[in-house]
């Protein structure tokens, strides 16, 4: 067995939060780790990198078969103003330049070292592509349908594109999109089909707009609904997500075991936070700062998330919200914003939560021996190891 030895000034492994200074990571051909550790002189090491050495990344919530919207969308107009962005905008391109930028991206985001990715996906003009690329891909079938008459309808056509996904043996289940492009009934309906499968993925508390839809049916976002005349859900006096959360109780009784992330959670309150944790039993956190920023110049509320021992992943959402697919790009943010936060932290954020999430951190999320997690090469960090507004990602294995 041929066996490769790479060093840097920092490597990452997630196994613990400080890096090793100095570090090597040797590995087989395949990419499986064989050992790790802190050079003796790492100037005779026969491979010496310029940065630090991180496992693959986990792109934890991504819309690729929006790649088309790359550069249409004008920014900071609030949910409103980007869902009728998204309605005018969302099917200008054919099938053929749908796929051709679906492989074009995740090839960008594979080299810069993405390893697996939870997607969303409204058709199926991705499944060619994820059914033979490298990186690995659990796809979440997204649904919409604010009438209640819409439901047995909305629901026989994402089972329909699940048997697709199946067919593709792509990793693929049903899942609900938001609380306010969706009737109650659909809502819960397609929580039952996800939680059949084990995962659930639900945009949750992106905007303010959202809350003060089902808190007071007010705001942008209602008149929005309104005004195109949709349905809305029903005013709660309570939070998006503990609307989210009653709606489950309609799917299936609490508690819930299997895999839910919520994503965005820009509005997310102790409260919330408290109501999720008593009946999720396996929750995970999104956050897209990018693309919240984007969408409303806002981030969700991180040293909230911390202080309750919150399992954050990060993604980088769409290209419709998104000037890019770099996670590191989303990681400089978050550092940028919140430098408390340890650099091990935020890079387990970015791996090994994302990994667990999808039930895969036995091979990816850390650099442990027997991992085959891909190698990643940071450059242009700081002193400390940290990323800066300059770092970029390069994958070495």
């Amino acid at each position: 067995m041929v066996t490769k030895r790479i060093a840097a000034p920092f490597v990452y492994t997630l196994d613990t939060m400080e890096p090793i200074r100095n570090g090597f990571v040797e590995y087989a051909e395949d990419g499986t780790v064989l050992k790790v550790g802190q050079s003796e002189d790492i100037s005779a090491e026969p491979c010496v990198l310029d940065g630090a050495i991180v496992p693959g990344f986990v792109n934890a919530h991504c819309h690729v078969e929006l790649s088309h919207l790359h550069g249409k969308f004008v920014k900071g107009t609030g949910m409103a103003g980007f869902i009728d962005q998204i309605n005018a905008l969302r099917d200008w391109a054919g099938r053929d330049v749908k796929t051709r930028l679906v492989q074009e991206w995740m090839d960008r985001m594979w080299d810069r070292g993405v390893s697996a990715m939870a997607d969303i996906s409204n058709d199926d003009s991705s499944f060619e592509v994820k059914k033979s690329h490298p990186m690995y891909t659990r796809t979440f079938l997204e649904v919409f349908g604010s009438e209640p008459e819409q439901c047995d309808g909305v629901m026989a056509e994402v089972r329909r594109l699940n048997e697709t996904a199946d067919a593709a043996g792509i990793d693929a289940a049903p899942t609900p999109h938001s609380c306010y492009t969706m009737s109650p009934q659909l809502l819960s309906s397609s929580s039952a089909a996800g939680l059949e499968k084990g995962w659930l993925s639900y945009h949750s508390q992106e905007s303010q707009e959202e809350e003060d839809l089902l808190m007071s049916g007010s705001g942008a976002m209602y008149e929005n609904r309104k005004r195109s005349g949709m349905s809305t859900p029903p005013v709660t006096g309570e939070s998006s997500l503990k609307y989210f959360i009653d709606r489950l109780q309609h799917a299936k009784p609490s508690p819930y075991d299997e895999r839910i992330l919520l994503v965005h959670n820009v509005c997310l309150k102790q409260d919330d936070i408290d109501a999720a944790k008593k009946v999720m039993k396996n929750v995970y956190w999104a956050v897209c700062p990018l693309s919240n920023i984007f969408i409303h110049n806002a981030l969700p509320p991180i040293p909230l998330m911390r202080k309750n021992g919150l399992a954050i992943t990060v993604g980088t959402d769409s290209l419709s919200s998104n000037d890019d697919l770099d996670i590191i790009k989303e990681l400089a943010c978050l550092h940028e914003a919140f430098p408390e936060v340890p650099m091990g932290e935020i890079l387990t954020w970015a791996s090994l939560n994302g990994a667990r999430f999808l039930a895969k951190d036995d091979v990816l999320g850390s650099i442990v021996e027997g991992k085959r997690p891909g190698l990643v090469l940071i450059s242009d960090v700081d002193a400390d190891g940290a990323v800066t507004a300059a770092s970029r990602s390069k994958r070495i294995i």
